[in-house]
């Protein structure tokens, strides 16, 4: 048995943080939370540090894309 997705409840800066580790290897992530505001926010997060992470140079623009789609 293979797992390609996962559920993430709780999308404050530690279930956002994990949330982007997942995809970043792979997985289908669904986040969840209480309100869809919260949700929004924990994504708005990662997107905001993957942005950091191409200014940086640690990851190009396309690995960001391959990686992270809303």
């Amino acid at each position: 048995m293979s797992i390609s997705k996962v559920m993430i409840i709780g999308s404050g800066q530690m279930g956002s943080g994990i949330a982007q580790v997942f995809a970043q290897s792979g997985f289908t992530v669904y986040l969840n939370d209480i309100k869809e505001e919260f949700v929004q926010r924990g994504i708005d997060n990662i997107t905001k540090q993957l942005a950091r992470s191409v200014e940086k140079g640690r990851m190009s623009e396309e690995e960001k894309e391959k990686s992270w789609v809303t």
